[in-house]
């Protein structure tokens, strides 16, 4: 089967990207084709269009943001805007499908969180006067986040994120996900975790690299923060346990640019971290001239994942994957469908308290047990969270 996969950006390393890639991956090795279509296709996101209208980071759609959300009427000419724009969209969707006779369209989050409207309208649009088969991957909903409240354009977030279309399926990527979408829309869906691929080890990465590039020597501890500087990552929990460590001189490294949320947060942690007298470093990894994410993980002595909300918990297997210890706020997702599991972890409900400073101190000073545990959590995660899981689910869903 001809698959599209439409987005507003694929490229870099957020969660949707990182996640359609391994979804692309498991279809090809299944012997489906694979095409994109988004506002940013990355390096190596090929064949496919790249439709920069369809972005959700341009002024335009920027401003119309400003109109939609955080109150509850706007202009006129709002509407006509989202309209307009929409129509192009559809008219670009339309010359993709035709020019790599696509035959199922994989949108992944576009019709589940409102940050280009216009390209959710567009593709909505384009699936309902086609009739033509969907399989709409959702990673965030719109009424998960507090930027999208209110709203000047309710009706059009009823209809379109996610539309309830009788040729498209759902997936989402954790249980309450899927009992939030049957009770405010009546839609039924498939959880699809996220995943990694447990079935073949990593390459071993190389800590000397990262640790260069971060400037600190082979012995100093370090704290790996591998998420964006945004709010909900709750980095600051990471400068707290880092402050209460710092006889042993740790350094926090933050691997992931600010990204579509960033700003004034990144300046409230200097801020901190400068009171806290903690050593708080950006090392961007990823990109052309920086080390591998794997040399990265190489180089922590401990992941720390103080997030209060999350859709899965991508660096949280990442760290199973990578055999690192980790530290975790007990978010609501990992409590529903990642605890339960058996995943061994230094947990958190929100603090950083002397039990923790104890249970991570016990980490520290205690390899075997370090080594212990994360081989539990690589057996763990390929049980519930492996390409094979993946692969399963999806080729039951494209079968039936």
């Amino acid at each position: 089967m001809r698959i599209g996969f439409v987005s507003t950006r694929f490229g870099g390393l957020d969660g949707v990207t990182l996640e359609t890639e391994k979804l692309a991956l498991i279809l090809r090795r299944a012997g489906h084709e694979i095409f994109w279509f988004a506002g940013e296709l990355g390096a190596g996101i090929e064949p496919g269009l790249e439709f920069p209208r369809a972005h959700f980071d341009t002024p335009e759609n920027r401003d119309l943001e400003r109109l939609c959300f955080g109150r509850v009427e706007a202009p006129p000419e709002v509407r006509e805007q989202i309209a307009d724009r929409a129509a192009d969209i559809e008219s670009a969707l339309g010359r993709f499908v035709e020019e790599y006779a696509i035959e199922l369209l994989f949108p992944q989050n576009c019709l589940a969180i409102p940050m280009q409207i216009p390209l959710g309208v567009g593709l909505t649009d384009f699936l309902a006067s086609t009739g033509m088969a969907a399989v709409a991957h959702h990673h965030d909903f719109a009424w998960e986040r507090k930027r999208f409240s209110p709203t000047a354009v309710p009706d059009i977030l009823h209809r379109c994120f996610p539309p309830n279309l009788p040729e498209v399926r759902h997936l989402v990527i954790n249980t309450p996900a899927r009992a939030e979408l049957a009770a405010r829309r009546s839609l039924p869906s498939t959880v699809l975790p996220n995943i990694m691929d447990f079935a073949h080890p990593p390459d071993p990465g190389d800590a000397g690299l990262f640790r260069r590039h971060l400037e600190v020597g082979p012995t100093r501890l370090v704290l790996l923060q591998p998420t964006r500087i945004i709010p909900r990552k709750g980095i600051e929990h990471t400068i707290e346990l880092a402050a209460r460590l710092a006889s042993r001189h740790p350094c926090v490294a933050i691997t992931h640019p600010e990204l579509d949320e960033g700003g004034r947060y990144l300046e409230d942690l200097r801020r901190l971290a400068e009171s806290r007298q903690v050593d708080l470093r950006l090392a961007p990894v990823g990109e052309p001239g920086t080390p591998a994410l794997a040399d990265a993980y190489a180089a922590a002595d401990l992941v720390c994942y103080p997030s209060r909300i999350e859709g899965f918990g991508n660096a949280l297997l990442e760290a199973m994957y990578f055999r690192r210890p980790l530290m975790v706020n007990r978010y609501p997702v990992y409590t529903a469908d990642i605890a339960p599991t058996g995943v061994r972890a230094v947990e958190i409900d929100g603090e950083v308290t002397s039990g923790t400073l104890a249970a991570v101190t016990d980490l520290l000073d205690d390899p075997g047990l370090v080594e212990e545990i994360v081989e539990h959590n690589y057996a763990v995660g390929r049980r519930h969270f492996s390409f094979e899981v993946a692969e399963e689910i999806l080729l039951s869903l494209l079968g039936s």
